[in-house]
């Protein structure tokens, strides 16, 4: 039965001491705020987790995306940065490799305590958003977390939003997409897991995991039936240490990650659906998996997409083949249109998957399109920017500009806008000087042809 409670006599602390206030300790969120602090504003980054990073670390992504458009690394400045400290310490991994990079995610973690708390910004773990006020003029005049402390009010000039499904933006008022027209088909989430005591020389010339090997380990293993969870031949895999084997496998299908209940039960059903892969793995390829242990899966459910904000401009699939740039692009993106479809639009038919892949969905060595800054300004809010896989885009764009190493470049830039935007009375998001901003990407090292 539907009740409310009123809340009585309740007062609230309110802490007015930053300019920018990001939320989400993401990619996105940590070169944002990253880059706010650089700039030299007083910066706050709130994380609901214990640790940054989201998918390459509490989600346990076991790779990165490409960061090269195949002839040089195009997620620069503050992404190539980060990248590049991953890379160290890590015996298998060629300081020059570029794409589909493992991730150490333990490394990863301090990578981005120290990238941020260097640059000067101030971290609260186990924070979590709860509340957002306006003037409903389209402005954010502050916001309430919750944590061990109790309730917490928080008031800056400029918020960045990094939750990845534009909580702030749509709890603000902010208009938003999610899925098709209809609300639906979001794409599956998946839980990503660790294997260890793996026989690496199994591993690595055995045969392959992942991919279309025919009569190959997860072929058999469909074919088998025997282990139900696992459906579909989704099964990326990466040697991420000695012995050691990070999954990012399967299909958990008509998750919402706005609705707790959904990413609960989905949680639940991916630690079955690990243990049911290591198992698996250790009847179907024993000589890799046969002493294999599940170490740990993600303390994340790993989410493709929700919730996409309507900005001052909606990136469209024509643009993303059209290799089109913008005069206020604030980073380039080369990444494939990796849509994982839906439960009742799966491709079976293998000559409708052959059309797809030759579609001129994915680009030669060179190309790149551009992210313009108005994907990153919600178009009913001042002061509000986001950066991460909900910007302003169509759903099947969505499908490439979700990944790691563009979400790096564009937090970049919206912390770097944010600090900008901070500086003036009004601390108005879409009056931020495009060219300036631009200027200041490039002086930081970003890729902006």
């Amino acid at each position: 039965m539907a009740t409310s409670l009123r809340l009585q006599n309740l007062e609230v602390p309110c802490d007015t001491s930053y300019d920018v206030i990001v939320i989400g300790g993401g990619p996105a969120g940590c070169t944002a705020a990253a880059a706010a602090a650089r700039e030299g504003a007083r910066t706050l980054l709130l994380e609901a987790s214990g640790c940054l990073g989201g998918s390459g670390t509490s989600a346990l992504v076991p790779a990165w995306c490409p960061f090269s458009d195949k002839e040089r690394i195009i997620y620069a400045g503050l992404a190539a940065t980060i990248f590049a400290r991953a890379k160290e310490g890590m015996a298998h991994v060629k300081p020059t490799d570029r794409d589909w990079v493992p991730i150490d995610a333990e490394r990863l973690k301090r990578v981005y305590d120290d990238l941020v708390t260097g640059a000067g910004a101030t971290v609260l773990f186990h924070t979590m958003l709860a509340h957002v006020e306006t003037d409903r003029a389209g402005r954010v005049t502050g916001i309430l977390t919750a944590n061990k402390a109790g309730l917490r009010a928080w008031r800056a000039s400029v918020f960045v939003d990094c939750t990845g499904d534009a909580d702030l933006t749509a709890w603000a008022g902010g208009e938003f997409q999610k899925g098709d027209a209809a609300g639906t088909h979001l794409m599956p989430a998946t839980h990503c897991f660790v294997l260890s005591n793996v026989d690496d020389y199994a591993f690595r010339h055995g045969p392959a995991v992942y991919g279309a090997t025919p009569n190959g380990p997860i072929q058999r293993i469909v074919a088998s039936g025997k282990y139900p969870l696992i459906s579909d031949l989704h099964c990326c895999c990466n040697f991420v240490g000695p012995g050691t084997v990070g999954f990012n496998a399967g299909h958990i299908f008509e998750v919402d990650n706005t609705d707790p209940a959904s990413v609960s039960a989905a949680l639940i059903q991916g630690r079955k659906m690990a243990a049911q892969f290591r198992d698996a793995l250790a009847e179907f390829h024993p000589q890799a998996f046969g002493n294999a242990f599940l170490v740990t899966t993600g303390a994340q459910m790993g989410i493709r997409e929700t919730r996409r904000i309507v900005g001052d401009y909606v990136l469209t699939l024509d643009d993303y083949l059209q290799r089109r740039s913008f005069t206020d692009e604030i980073c380039r993106n080369c990444y494939y249109i990796d849509v994982h479809w839906a439960k009742d639009q799966i491709v079976k038919d293998k000559a409708q998957m052959a059309q797809w892949e030759t579609a001129g969905y994915r680009y030669n060595p060179g190309e790149s399109h551009g992210i313009p800054y108005r994907c990153l300004t919600p178009h009913q809010l001042r002061n509000v920017l986001v950066a991460g896989r909900s910007i302003s885009c169509e759903q099947l764009v969505q499908g490439s500009v979700r990944v790691m190493p563009v979400c790096l470049a564009m937090g970049e830039a919206a912390g770097l806008a944010a600090a900008l935007a901070a500086r003036h009375s009004l601390a108005d998001v879409h009056a931020v000087d495009v060219g300036c901003l631009r200027a200041r990407l490039r002086e930081e090292g970003g890729y902006l042809p």
